[in-house]
């Protein structure tokens, strides 16, 4: 009986000692949870809202349905331009903006704002011409610049029958379509006319919004699209998405190299190769008239901006690692659609932009 009572009383013993070091682990467990930040336990975002360029809407649209169909997380987009995009990520009113057109670095630096490449693609003159096939017309940067600039008024303008002897050209008015909103596609457009024609420089100049010489305008790149479609001799600029989703006739253009191009994401890509993104400062990067035998001028990269503040730590968490899946499962789709994905190496640029840049509620957005 009295080794039975020892062997109870050391049993309860033992049992007591493990409960007291169960509740020790639980009460530190407690301590590095409240310790480590309303980041740990927020709830993710159900919901992300979006605004801005027109220029990859198509590419977003397709990325945010193949998103929802993985996780369920709903990803809204507006096309409403970059100076919409700009705006509406300045006022806070989504969260996250997209632009054409890279903001400053001392803009940024005032707004709070992070900017980072997200996807690239080519912008291509569309013409609505009946009697000519698709990509047949061909232009130099000095004929594109006039027709702009309403210096050439009609299609069969002896610049144009010098370059293209063996087209019947109309002798039917040229309508200029250009952007009526503020627009990145724009910026992309009038910054190579600025490069090629000094007379465009100086009369017109770059930015989203320009005072147009000539034409009418119309709103985001899908307007301009509508425009050039039912506007016989029109032409107008679009990213080339638009050309294809709308089956506008697309034009060659003599590039830096004297050669004259097709648009295609492999000619899109050839200007992409010249970027050195690491040199790049807040990722600005210009992609119009370089150089290359095969490279489309006129190519531009599309931006996101998001505030380094964040309020909420799952909306932080939930915005990048949608953006985190897009360069990382994205490239197939972007490809398909004639769009220019981001270099996995310029992607290590950006993931290390957002570890030392964003933070939530004071703490790092961590995505796992």
């Amino acid at each position: 009986m009295k080794n039975n009572r020892k062997i109870s009383s050391s049993v309860s013993l033992s049992l007591h000692s493990h409960l007291c070091t169960m509740l020790v682990l639980v009460a530190l467990c407690a301590l590095v949870v409240a310790s480590s930040g309303p980041c740990i336990a927020a709830k993710e975002a159900e919901v992300i809202n979006g605004a801005g360029a027109t220029f990859p809407m198509p590419i977003y649209t397709e990325w945010a349905i193949q998103y929802g169909r993985y996780t369920g997380i709903k990803v809204n987009y507006q096309g409403v331009g970059s100076g919409g995009g700009i705006s509406k990520i300045k006022e806070k009113a989504v969260d996250f903006g997209a632009s054409d057109e890279p903001l400053k670095a001392e803009v940024l630096e005032k707004e709070g704002l992070l900017q980072f490449p997200m996807i690239m693609g080519g912008v291509v003159p569309v013409v609505n011409l009946p009697d000519i096939r698709k990509g047949r017309l061909k232009l130099t940067p000095e004929v594109l610049a006039d027709i702009f600039l309403g210096k050439i008024k009609y299609w069969n303008d002896r610049s144009l029958m010098a370059l293209n002897p063996d087209i019947n050209l109309p002798n039917d008015e040229i309508t200029v379509v250009h952007r009526a909103d503020g627009s990145g596609t724009t910026w992309i457009f009038t910054t190579y006319l600025s490069k090629v024609s000094p007379e465009w420089k100086e009369k017109v100049g770059a930015g989203k919004s320009v005072s147009w010489p000539t034409g009418t305008g119309g709103k985001g790149n899908d307007g301009v699209a509508a425009h050039v479609k039912k506007i016989n001799g029109a032409i107008g600029y679009v990213e080339f998405a638009y050309a294809v989703k709308d089956k506008l006739k697309y034009t060659q253009l003599q590039n830096f190299d004297g050669k004259f191009v097709s648009p295609s994401s492999r000619s899109f890509q050839a200007a992409a190769e010249n970027a050195d993104w690491e040199k790049a400062s807040a990722f600005v990067m210009d992609l119009t008239n370089q150089p290359g035998s095969t490279t489309w001028p006129i190519v531009g990269v599309s931006y996101i901006l998001i505030h380094k503040d964040q309020a909420d730590p799952g909306k932080a968490k939930a915005i990048l690692k949608f953006f985190d899946w897009c360069f990382r499962n994205g490239a197939e789709v972007a490809t398909r659609l004639d769009y220019v994905p981001v270099p996995a190496k310029v992607y290590k640029l950006v993931q290390n932009a957002w570890e030392k840049e964003i933070r939530a509620a004071g703490q790092p957005v961590a995505l796992k």
